[in-house]
């Protein structure tokens, strides 16, 4: 169906390419495995796989294992990593769809070895994530130790990879990346010592890639900076990456309020003097938080960035546009992007909120429509 509403996300997928060329190249000889979760952090996951597999990424990696078979069923052939241990009864899917099951317990490593027994002609690829200090999941390093022997002795298993990931790599300073990798290293090298060898290793993130050389190993997972965003301020200028979204939408309604008037609901916001409202038709639902408009957020409309007024709205928001204002129906609005001369980045969104430019795009809601330049 054609899309009637003027808001939308327009992914720039030059930029998307533009981004994992930069990337790959700094990280070489590592390979980059483009991370895709959460529909491409709001981006399109099936449009930006295929962007990064043309652009130098060697594979994918997902959250979910309904996320790999999206991607399988758009036609995409790319080794995918499933970057959270699937429930047993998920291994059924993992190996029908021909994907990477991260493992950290042993019930996980039972249920894949069953499943590839099944449903599979040859051993099925595993890769054994190694807790060093994210404490949200995976094995000690002992635990993986015990773990990759198992594997040893499953003739439909192959270590294909030992991996971690670095809690704290985004403070560049830090001392936590240092010891969590020095936990690491010593872990693969129990491994080594026990005659486990062969496999992928890599610990990791966007920001591993951009201010920790030490951990590129043989691999980096490039999640928020394929989008042009770096993973925090510290690192904003290790590179030259080029953020690909944009939310644009436009003008659909224009009024004049006087002093006293109250605007939206609650009443929240009481005007001061006579000006022009215009209404945008994207609110809550598309991503743009309730309390936005109390922490100064604001859109482009003429080049210049006009106050949000008023609680934001399930569908619409509302902006002062000044008293002498000439905006009309159907003047373009940027909410993040770029307008003439002036832009609105997700950091710029994050920092108003309080929060960070991941969760930005990733709430990008699913009813504004993508479109890919």
């Amino acid at each position: 169906m054609e899309a009637m509403r003027p808001t939308e996300a327009v992914v720039d997928l030059s930029k998307v390419a533009h981004n994992v060329e930069t990337l790959a190249a700094s990280i070489a000889p590592a390979e980059l495995c483009a991370v895709v979760k959460a529909d491409g952090y709001g981006h399109g996951a099936v449009a930006v796989a295929r962007t990064a597999m043309a652009s130098g990424a060697s594979s994918l990696a997902v959250a979910l294992v309904e996320e790999g078979i999206e991607l399988r069923e758009h036609g995409v052939e790319a080794p995918i990593l499933v970057l959270s241990e699937p429930r047993p009864k998920e291994m059924v899917e993992v190996v029908a769809h021909d994907l990477v099951p991260s493992v950290y317990t042993g019930a996980g490593l039972a249920a894949a070895a069953a499943a590839a027994e099944t449903n599979r002609g040859g051993p099925l690829d595993v890769q054994l994530l190694m807790d060093t200090g994210m404490r949200r999941v995976g094995a000690s390093p002992d635990e993986t130790l015990r773990l990759a022997d198992a594997i040893a002795k499953k003739p439909y298993l192959r270590l294909d990879g030992v991996w971690t990931h670095c809690a704290v790599a985004d403070e560049p300073d830090a001392a936590a990346t240092d010891e969590q990798l020095d936990l690491f290293e010593a872990g693969l090298a129990k491994l080594e010592e026990a005659g486990h060898t062969g496999f992928k290793v890599h610990a990791g993130n966007s920001a591993v890639a951009l201010g920790h050389r030490r951990g590129h190993f043989d691999m980096v997972r490039c999640g928020i900076a394929t989008y042009g965003i770096a993973p925090s301020p510290a690192l904003a200028n290790a590179l030259d990456l080029r953020p690909a979204m944009a939310v644009t939408s436009e003008v659909s309604f224009v009024k004049r309020v006087q002093p006293g008037d109250r605007i939206s609901y609650g009443h929240r916001h009481e005007f001061e003097r006579a000006t022009v409202v215009a209404t945008i038709p994207i609110g809550y639902a598309d991503g743009v938080r309730r309390s936005y408009w109390r922490l100064g957020g604001e859109v482009l409309i003429r080049n210049q960035p006009r106050r949000i007024v008023g609680t934001v709205t399930m569908d619409q928001i509302m902006v002062d546009c000044g008293p002498d204002s000439d905006v009309a129906v159907g003047d373009p609005v940027v909410v993040m992007g770029a307008q003439d001369t002036e832009r609105i980045s997700a950091e710029n969104i994050a920092e108003k909120l309080g929060t960070i430019p991941y969760e930005v795009v990733c709430d990008v809601g699913r009813r504004v429509r993508r479109r890919y330049l």
